[in-house]
């Protein structure tokens, strides 16, 4: 039975536990199975359950060992390896007088990195960039994500601590607290904006390559940082006025941006809080670029009602942000997220269908997402009032 607080609907956990079905009747007689070391020991030794057993111990060896391998991408960014690396291939002891470190610690360093494809060593002992250290090194935003998560590994130190909510302010929600205090601004608020500048040059990309921004007059980002989505759209939309909205430090900055890009002539920056404030009416779009997972269901619910507002029949609301579900790019964001938005102390990982959920009590008509070809960077939700 559902009970309701305010406009949410919360499920009341008074009601008799339902019987498990047949399914989960057989899952747990499975698990039981699956977790006994008898069990264990002859699916190893069994021929035709050997390759699924040896599968799910590097899986799970994947999983015990991912923070190592975190910090050896890390360490790789922080010491400019790829960016050295992209300049001119070289030997262990080439690199260790690059980056600064004694040669053994170097030829650890490489051979690790190598081991996770991301560099590659010839057979007359130089080393180079392979694929995925090649897209590390021609891409920025992911160089920052990299960089931020330093703060995101102290955080997550003491998980459990965490996760009990012990422990005080932690490192991320210090990092993002310019989002709860107008006064934040200056070093601050750059610090913020230059992060999201940088990593939303990914999500850009994806929208821009999935949805036509050409067919509307006046395009109201909201929460847009410095600019940076705005500023992608100005490149390929060359009539549409652009508005941004957010607090005025950042907003500041945004038009300092549009200044040195050329475009202050069709940009206007706004600087106000889009809980307190009204948003401003006029545009046929509005944008929530990485903005709703941020918050809460209920902050997330309350902009929603207050964007509605300002919409005429026929705006259009776009949603872009990493959306969770039960695929493998929709697995990774929800595990990525739920323990960032934990250290960040707000915000949620939510699926397409939730979201649309939200949008639905918040007054809109019509929800439709709208897939896109990395999901990863981002998932894509059109509504209309």
């Amino acid at each position: 039975m559902a009970r309701t607080a305010g406009s949410l609907q919360i499920e009341d956990d008074t009601q008799t536990p339902a019987r498990p079905s047949l399914y989960e009747q057989y899952r747990s007689r499975r698990n039981r199975l699956v977790a006994h070391p008898t069990f264990q020991r002859w699916a190893i030794a069994f021929p035709l359950t050997r390759w699924v057993a040896r599968l799910q111990a590097n899986d799970l060896f994947r999983l015990t060992t991912g923070f190592v391998h975190s910090q050896i991408l890390y360490a790789c960014v922080e010491l400019g390896v790829f960016a050295h690396l992209a300049d001119a291939p070289g030997t262990v002891d080439e690199i260790a007088a690059r980056i600064g470190v004694p040669e053994e610690g170097t030829a650890r360093l490489l051979e690790a990195a190598a081991a996770l494809r991301l560099i590659r060593c010839d057979a007359g002992g130089t080393w180079r960039l392979d694929d995925l250290g090649a897209v590390v090194a021609g891409n920025p935003g992911i160089r920052a994500m990299i960089r931020h998560h330093a703060m995101l590994y102290r955080d997550l130190s003491d998980p459990v601590s965490l996760l009990r909510e012990g422990g005080g302010e932690t490192h991320t929600e210090q990092f993002w607290a310019y989002g709860r205090d107008d006064s934040l601004s200056g070093e601050r608020a750059a610090a913020y904006s230059d992060l999201m500048a940088a990593s939303n040059d990914l999500i850009a990309a994806e929208v821009l390559q999935n949805y036509d921004f050409s067919k509307h007059k006046i395009i109201l980002d909201i929460g847009g940082g410095n600019g940076a989505f705005l500023a992608a759209i100005a490149k390929e939309v060359r009539d549409a006025e652009l508005w941004l909205l957010d607090l005025p430090g950042v907003a500041e900055l945004a038009k300092r941006r549009f200044e040195a890009d050329g475009i202050a002539d069709r940009a206007t920056c706004i600087g106000g809080d889009f809980f307190a404030d009204a948003i401003p009416t006029g545009a046929d779009c509005i944008t929530l670029v990485r903005v709703l997972c941020d918050h809460d269901d209920r902050a997330a619910l309350a902009l929603l009602e207050n964007i509605r507002r300002a919409m005429r029949n026929g705006d259009t609301l776009l949603v872009a942000e990493p959306m969770a579900g039960h695929d493998a790019d929709g697995s990774a964001i929800a595990a990525y997220f739920s323990m960032y938005f934990l250290a960040m102390r707000s915000g949620r990982s939510r699926t397409p269908q939730q979201l649309c959920g939200l949008l639905r009590t918040a007054g809109f008509r019509s929800c439709r997402p709208k897939p896109t070809r990395m999901p990863l960077f981002s998932g894509l939700i059109l509504a209309h009032k």
